[in-house]
């Protein structure tokens, strides 16, 4: 298409076809732009070039984010694996424009949005019965092998084809993972003409209509900044967080105004052995180290007494101390081929540790105050409206 006198080529590829490398060496060739615009942000061109990058992996764990580094790992195996039926490396279209670019004396742009921040969108995007269904069919990818239709996947990007088993599960995850960067990668390929006066843009085929409408209509491009903001308002699942938590404190404070010693012993009981134990649960089926189990069974108790800090992180925490992962986990990361090799990366593991730790802590909670109710008798619902009336001062 053509703007002001100005040439842009936009090809898009499958991330796994040969045919696609194939078609960005010609075309790079044939019309020798003066720079070449492709879907990759600095993070993964120096993933894709091999270039050693620190995994933020007890960042991740005290922002209550390992699920999310987690969720990007998973995602770019699946992606490999899909590679590895067509004997390609996901990202080597990627990687042929730029070396094709390097010939020609063209430029290389990076116009995609940096990747942490878009699967952070993705997340805070997604309702908490979206997050369960996507784990779900994730797990299950890992047992169950569909068919995979060769010829469509040559005609389409790999994380596109990803987007759209999740359509039906999850509707918010195509306008974060397709739209809002198609609207991102287009308002940078429009700063680009200011400099340059023809440019191709070698991007995933799924992206290929999104950028030439936005090109065409530069108007339905949203502010940038709102782009690259991660909302941080208070979701459901936090407030469902905070309610659970405040039950529990009402009803251990019901408890202990029995000043009944006995009750109150056992009634802690029942709460520390419920939530150390399935805490602990989640730690031993992520074959956490046996530290980190015992970590998990300890500060299970206190952790869900208190919504700012999570079982997961503690575990988490100690997982990272006792195995200690190197730059050799990092690079091995993007070379395992099976669940048994994901298994065995030490950082897979912590953030595995973590996420695993945190669900058996959730469901101890969940059951701990249920028999602790039971086992006092408090009535939740005659505490709670005590306590709005103390504070409505009625």
């Amino acid at each position: 298409m053509n703007r002001e006198n100005k040439k842009v080529v936009i090809v898009g590829t499958a991330h796994v076809s040969p045919r696609s490398i194939k078609k960005v060496e010609e075309t790079i060739e044939n019309i020798k732009p003066q720079a070449v615009a492709v879907e990759l942000c600095s993070r993964r061109y120096m993933a894709l070039k091999g270039e050693k990058q620190d995994v933020p992996v007890v960042d991740a764990i005290k922002r209550g984010e390992a699920h999310l580094l987690l969720f990007q790992l998973l995602l770019s195996y699946f992606q490999r694996k899909i590679g590895e039926e067509y004997g390609v490396k996901p990202g080597e279209d990627m990687l042929a424009a730029v070396k094709k670019a390097e010939e020609i004396g063209a430029d290389v742009l990076l116009i995609d949005r940096d990747i942490s921040i878009t699967f952070r969108r993705f997340w805070s995007s997604l309702s908490l019965f979206e997050k369960f269904k996507i784990v779900y069919h994730l797990v299950k990818g890992f047992f169950i092998s569909d068919d995979v239709d060769i010829e469509k996947m040559l005609e389409e990007d790999v994380l596109d084809a990803i987007v759209k088993e999740f359509r039906d599960i999850a509707p918010s995850a195509a306008e974060t993972l397709i739209d809002e960067r198609d609207a991102f990668m287009a308002a940078n390929i429009l700063a680009a003409l200011k400099k340059y006066d023809s440019i191709v843009v070698v991007v995933g085929a799924g992206h290929k209509k999104g950028i030439e409408k936005h090109l065409s209509n530069p108007e339905t491009i949203p502010p940038i900044n709102e782009l690259l903001q991660v909302k941080k308002g208070i979701s459901l699942t936090k407030i469902a967080g905070y309610t659970i938590f405040l039950i529990v404190l009402l009803v251990f404070a019901a408890v202990i105004s029995t000043l009944n010693t006995a009750l109150i012993l056992k009634a802690f009981m029942y709460w520390f052995l419920i939530n150390g134990i399935l805490a602990a649960l989640g730690a031993a089926i992520a074959r956490a180290h046996p530290l980190s189990v015992l970590a998990a069974f300890c500060s299970a108790w206190l952790t869900s007494l208190n919504p700012a800090i999570a079982a997961g992180w503690v575990s988490g925490i100690v997982e990272a101390w006792k195995r200690g992962p190197t730059t050799k986990d990092i690079e091995e990361l993007s070379k395992v081929n099976s669940l048994s090799e994901l298994m065995r990366n030490r950082i897979f593991r912590i953030l595995l540790v973590a996420a695993l730790t945190n669900v058996g802590s959730v469901a101890g909670t969940l059951i701990g105050l249920h028999y602790v109710v039971q086992l006092t008798g408090v009535n939740i619902a005659e505490v709670l409206k005590n306590c709005i009336s103390s504070i409505l001062g009625q």
